[in-house]
């Protein structure tokens, strides 16, 4: 579908402009005229999925145990049982309801769950450090959260008593705690032996006992499309991440959307081992499946062999990893001999599409695309069928209801066509703001969000994404704040000048690199850096190279802050000759 080009001249009006004369406005069709669209609040999407796909497979998760199989409608009735128990607990109308697991069935109808009891379903990270925990808990505002116990070495309820004591003893629904004064409630999905304020799942489902269906759907009749659905939080140029607030209209348009994009058929089984935690993978991989009445093949915590060997017992036809991921996968010692024939929907770019059991027909994965947490994914796309002409190296065009302009950082002044600067997005997906920030300090006057990100709009409309024009590092899909990182770097022992790069990247697209200007009496080693850094980042903004320079090396400002251009450059350069020499043992990781 075409966008519709918007100019606008010096007298302020908008009008049709010779293409010598555009400036760079660009509108899509009007959101009415998308094809495709359901339901457009979390309630509805689940319940019109439902009634088409009852007895399908919804999600599947292999365990231990064995293998946990979810239909639709087995979905539905995990959700409202979880509805029934959080109005029973006291959840009214935008409560906050925390969700802290991995990608587990649970998750998913605790998500939906919230959304028919009319609550805001806030994604917390599992990749959380205690303090970035007790951060997100305070600045979230939640009333009860849903978590789960045991994530990789992590035991999340000693790590909850550890920051509130008052969680041992207290009972549940009664906490009353200084620390998180909106907090209550508390449930453990897997752990029977819950005590103090945390309730074991049952205990917590047996509150629902004395709510009546009748009720969560008279809740479920009176959610609009414009309330709150979600909170996502997501690294930001500031220190800490902000709460990015999405409504049902927003949530439900990407995932209707999202199968569009992909131009998938009645045949999907998705694999992702991506947390829901980031809006990009809830929208590409849950939201698109669920709406196109296919399967999610769950992976808690990815392993390259285990992935593998899922995706061949289940059949996958869509796996959604990262480039990182796909090269680990690539070399996984059960990569040349898994059974893959079940893929269909595989980039010919992706290591899969080489793989001797891969024979499916070609499919292009619409990575010509442009989003942010903030529109709840992407603003700008071509599906996966869009012809190579029409598309060429752009980022899309403008989606449905969507317009997109490029503006001078400086003056927020409109660009010409083929200028670059600033790209400025609004639209039926935009947030409705940061949590505990006036919404008119995040938009501008028309209703603009300014992304921070860099581009220009070409003269056939196609927007053109050029990378970031503030300092955020996006590794292996995640954002990442390198001044969060540096907060912490700071307060490691031995350290004078730290700061935070991000360097390009074969798979991860850019790695997160630590430099630091130790004190001169300090004996500091890279190990030592990084394992201070591990016990208070989240993993993924942990740096992978943490290098010590010289003052003399670097340009610092008055600040005593270096400057990050220079530092990006001697991290390439040190990086190069390390590259270029016979490896050496280190204490390094």
């Amino acid at each position: 579908m075409a966008a519709i080009v918007v100019s606008e001249i010096a007298s302020g009006k908008h009008q049709i402009a010779s293409p010598s004369a555009l400036l760079s406005v660009v509108k899509g069709v009007p959101l009415r005229e998308e094809p495709g669209l359901g339901a457009l609040t979390l309630p509805g999407l689940l319940r019109e999925v439902t009634v088409r796909f009852a007895d399908r497979e919804a999600l599947v998760l292999h365990t231990p145990d064995g293998v946990v199989r979810w239909s639709y409608a087995t979905l539905w009735e995990r959700a409202m049982e979880i509805a029934r128990a959080l109005l029973a607990c006291g959840v009214a109308k935008d409560t906050r309801v925390g969700v802290l697991m991995t990608n587990r069935p649970e998750w998913v109808s605790a998500f939906f769950g919230i959304g028919l009891a009319g609550g805001v379903a806030v994604a917390l990270s599992t990749f959380s450090t205690p303090p970035e925990l007790e951060y997100l808990l305070q600045a979230s505002g939640i009333s009860i959260l849903l978590f789960e116990r045991a994530v990789a070495k992590k035991d999340f309820a000693v790590i909850l008593r550890e920051l509130e004591p008052k969680i041992r003893t207290a009972k549940p629904g009664e906490l009353s705690s200084v620390k998180f004064p909106f907090l209550r409630r508390l449930a453990v999905v897997d752990d029977a032996l819950a005590s103090g304020v945390i309730e074991s799942w049952p205990a917590f489902l047996a509150h629902g006992n004395v709510t009546s269906r009748a009720l969560v759907e008279a809740t479920t009749a009176m959610t609009k499309p414009a309330d709150a659905a979600a909170l996502f939080l997501s690294s930001g140029s500031t220190n800490r991440p902000k709460g990015i607030l999405s409504s049902h209209r927003a949530v439900a348009i990407q995932c209707w959307r999202w199968r569009r994009m992909f131009a998938l058929r009645d045949d999907v089984r998705t694999w992702t081992a991506n947390g829901f935690i980031w809006s990009g993978n809830f929208g590409n991989a849950l939201g698109t499946t669920l709406a196109a009445g296919g399967a999610v093949v769950l992976q808690r915590i990815f392993d390259p062999v285990e992935a593998l060997e899922l995706m061949q017992a289940e059949r996958v036809t869509i796996p959604h990893a990262w480039p990182h991921q796909w090269a680990q996968l690539e070399s996984a010692p059960n990569w040349n001999t898994v059974d893959l024939s079940g893929l269909r929907y595989v980039d010919p770019s992706r290591p899969a599409a080489r793989h001797p059991t891969f024979s499916a027909p070609g499919w292009v994965e619409p990575t010509c695309s442009y989003g942010n947490t903030e529109t709840f994914t992407i603003t700008t796309a071509f599906s996966s069928d869009t012809p190579l002409d029409v598309k060429g190296t752009s980022h899309g065009e403008a989606l449905p209801g969507n317009t997109i302009k490029i503006v001078d950082p400086e003056s927020g002044a409109v660009v010409p066509r083929n200028a670059r600067g600033e790209i400025a997005v609004k639209g039926p997906t935009l947030m409705l703001g940061y949590i505990g920030i006036p919404i008119d300090e995040s938009l501008d006057e028309e209703g603009f969000f300014h992304t921070g990100d860099g581009g220009y709009i070409d003269d056939a409309g196609r927007l053109h994404f050029e990378g970031r024009l503030t300092d955020i590092i996006k590794t292996g899909g995640a954002n990442v704040s390198p001044v969060e990182v540096d907060s912490v770097l700071r307060s490691c022992p031995g350290v004078k000048v730290g700061q935070t790069v991000g360097v390009p990247h074969e798979t991860l697209g850019e790695m997160v690199v630590s430099c630091v200007v130790p004190h001169e009496e300090s004996a500091m080693d890279e190990a030592a850096v990084r394992d201070f850094l591990k016990q208070r980042l989240a993993s993924y903004k942990v740096p992978r190279r943490v290098l010590f320079v010289r003052e003399e090396e670097v340009a610092l400002t008055g600040s005593a802050k270096i400057k990050a251009g220079a530092l990006r450059d001697l991290v390439s350069k040190r990086l190069s000759t390390e590259a270029s020499v016979p490896p050496r043992k280190t204490g390094a990781p």
